[in-house]
């Protein structure tokens, strides 16, 4: 049961004045943490400003710089309207000890505008200033008072992330009537930490956020942001120690069989293990030999052989008497696992299935028949697949692949699926330390940071768009030498149309260019024409294939030693590091061609740079999450860590390694969190939509 003392929190927004239907769908649709249903006062209230306004300049006419927001104190001259239904503005005179301004209204309502500024009087204005033909004027002021009620304008003004329909003005009234409802909550922090950092209460820290005295109240490191951040993150970090908590309680099954058929696997790979592979497959050994569930992130940089380890954890199971499957994103990656795992399963005796969405009902019926009786060790297949009903006589064993977004409560669903079940998650994208005690917290990791052997770095370089000629010379040469290659094209334009129109026009001018076939893949394309096309390619009936950014992730074509990306300027580094991977995956030299379209900005600049610098993709997602904010480097859109509403990875990274500590201890000492503070802790994860964690505490 929720905390009664945070029913106020929970009311929808609807609730507060000035909030109707029509605003409360906008702010559910802009704010509102859950789909499906309305955004409430805590969501209101965590939408939290990024910048603040200060309306205490007051320069004077004569000193109000370009571009500057400006409070002026002055007399109204005159109305000058324009000619009516004219295309002129209507522009008022104004003036002050220091020289004359015109306000500019378009579209006016000239009762209105008489009203406020009656020729004659004083009003204080506050708006932003231009010059114009050596003459300032300010359009559409914010603010037009009479002197008496100039302390109605707040002197520090917070600016917050606005969407299509909302106006500050309502948004801002319906903030200050979300903080009049903000109940007395008790204290979930240390109070010891607390007075070592000097943090203020946690009502304290919301109501200065929304009505800041200092343009610095706003800012990342102060110690309201901070506050709110850290109280963001604990629970966060709390939610994920009690899902490992509750794993840990299910128990696992001890699995210490012999190791033959790993070392059958092994033996029927055609190159050796590196050492990180070893070390890895060492780990998971070591993990399913404990009466404890595995619960573990291999990360592998593209390239690295995360399959090979996943296959001699498959291995291990087997032998030990259960099933396992392995799960990818999309059907063609979940085929492509397929493909490369079944030599070496033949090989080694493993019985490996492909289940797909594309299956006949009769082929899907004697594959899960074949699950259900135990003649299949090992099935491959999307993660929809095993959301279902899909059964196994007994699963010992999920690998899942590449999916950011496979959460804490698919982890905890899989596990339905069979008793004990031990959980390999593999991810492709380096993950920066910080994002992996946000997303990951609750498991073991291992890394493998080399290439498997005979694999040569990839040289890249970077060159303006200008080149485009000489550029498509080099390819034309290349390509008669035998090489294939790869050209992206990005997709950042609004309408997916024109982005249309750019791959087709790029594919149209190589082929003429080239004066040869070219194989073109994009998202408009139905699977079966993009399969043909990645075929064409794969089987040399094409040398060249033009894509958008839908190769990303897992397609692989050893011979190709050629990836021009163009506009690279316009993607992420974890991104451009994705793509460059499609490349060096054979025992050729690689190149990745960079172009770009100046001039180029700062963090653009500093981008391709360290894409010239560096091929290790730990490296380089550090340097993005310093770039550009954690959400992209895990493929969600918006910047900041994902998840998240007030914490971001770049500026609160130490806070989430002491909440990871903080919330161990508290679990160590108050595992059902019966205490004063435990129960305080409860309000905390109710309050930032962490609860299935608390239903984890009833279930065990």
């Amino acid at each position: 049961m929720r905390p009664m003392v945070l029913d106020p929190l929970f009311a929808p927004v609807s609730t507060l004045p000035g909030v109707g239907p029509k605003i409360a769908k906008l702010l559910s649709e802009f704010i509102g943490s859950r789909p499906e249903s309305d955004a409430t006062v805590a969501d209101l209230l965590f939408h939290i400003p990024h910048s603040v306004i200060d309306r205490r300049h007051r320069p004077g006419i004569a000193y109000s710089e370009n571009g500057d927001v400006v409070t002026l104190d002055v007399t109204i001259d005159r109305h000058h309207p324009g000619p009516r239904g004219g295309k002129v503005p209507y522009r008022i005179t104004a003036f002050d000890d220091t020289g004359s301004i015109s306000f500019v209204f378009f579209h006016p309502r000239r009762d209105w505008l008489e009203k406020q500024f009656p020729p004659g009087e004083r009003r204080i204005v506050s708006g932003k200033v231009e010059w114009f033909n050596e003459r300032p004027q300010m359009v559409h002021p914010d603010y037009v008072l009479a002197p008496d009620e100039a302390e109605t304008m707040p002197a520090i003004e917070p600016i917050y992330p606005m969407t299509a329909g909302l106006s500050p003005k309502t948004l801002q009234k319906a903030l200050f009537a979300a903080l009049d409802r903000l109940p007395e909550l008790p204290e979930w922090q240390n109070e010891p930490y607390l007075r070592q950092t000097g943090w203020p209460s946690f009502n304290d820290a919301l109501t200065t956020v929304h009505r800041p005295q200092e343009r610095q109240d706003v800012q990342p490191e102060s110690e309201y942001i901070q506050r709110l951040a850290y109280d963001e993150v604990l629970a966060s970090q709390l939610a994920l120690a009690l899902v490992r908590a509750q794993m840990r309680q299910q128990g696992g099954i001890a699995r210490k069989p012999s190791g033959q058929l790993q070392q059958s696997v092994i033996n029927a790979l055609p190159f050796s293990l590196t050492k990180g592979q070893a070390d890895a497959i060492k780990d998971i050994n070591d993990d399913l030999a404990e009466p404890v569930r595995m619960l573990r992130l291999l990360q592998g940089d593209v390239g690295s052989g995360k399959t090979v380890v996943a296959l001699a954890a498959v291995a291990q199971m087997v032998e030990a008497g259960a099933q396992a499957c392995v799960m990818a994103p999309t059907e063609i990656l979940a085929r492509q696992h397929f493909a490369s795992m079944k030599p070496v399963c033949d090989a080694a005796g493993l019985r490996i299935a492909l289940l797909t969405g594309k299956d006949t009902a009769k082929n899907r019926r004697a594959t899960q028949e074949q699950l259900d009786d135990g003649t299949i060790d090992l099935v491959v297949g999307t993660h929809a697949l095993f959301q279902g009903s899909v059964t196994f006589k007994d699963l010992g064993l999920v690998v899942v692949d590449e999916q950011h977004r496979f959460g804490v409560h698919q982890r905890l669903a899989l596990s339905s699926k069979g008793k004990g079940v031990d959980v390999l998650v593999m991810t492709a994208t380096p993950i920066p330390r910080t994002l992996l005690l946000s997303t990951f917290g609750d498991m073991d990791v291992s890394k493998l940071t080399e290439k498997p052997a005979g694999r040569k770095p990839i040289t890249t370089v970077s060159a303006s768009l200008n080149r485009l000629e000489e550029v498509v010379g080099r390819i034309r040469a290349a390509l008669a030498d035998g090489q294939k290659a790869y050209w992206v094209c990005p997709l950042v334009e609004e309408s997916e149309k024109i982005d249309l129109a750019a791959v087709e026009e790029r594919h149209r001018v190589l082929e003429h260019a080239l004066n040869m076939r070219v194989s073109l893949v994009h998202g408009r394309m139905t699977a079966d024409e993009k399969d043909a096309a990645m075929q064409d390619f794969k089987t040399g009936v094409t040398r060249l294939l033009v894509a958008t950014t839908v190769i990303e992730v897992g397609v692989d074509v050893p011979d190709a030693t050629i990836i021009v990306i163009e506009h690279a300027e316009r993607f992420g580094l974890a991104q451009l590091h994705q793509l460059r991977g499609r490349v060096g995956r054979g025992d050729k030299a690689s190149t990745c061609l960079l172009l770009y379209k100046g001039p180029l900005g700062e963090t653009a600049g500093a981008r391709l740079n360290i894409m010239r610098q560096t091929n290790d993709g730990f490296l380089i997602a550090e340097e993005d999450l310093k770039l550009r904010g954690g959400g992209e480097i895990l493929g969600t859109r918006q910047s900041g860590t994902p998840g998240f509403r007030i914490a971001r990875a770049e500026d609160h990274a130490d806070l989430m390694e002491v909440a990871r500590d903080d919330s161990r201890l508290i679990l160590a000492t108050d595992p059902n969190l019966e205490s004063a503070r435990g129960k305080a802790l409860r309000c905390l994860l109710y309050l930032f939509g962490r609860d299935e964690a608390i239903r984890l505490l009833r279930a065990g």
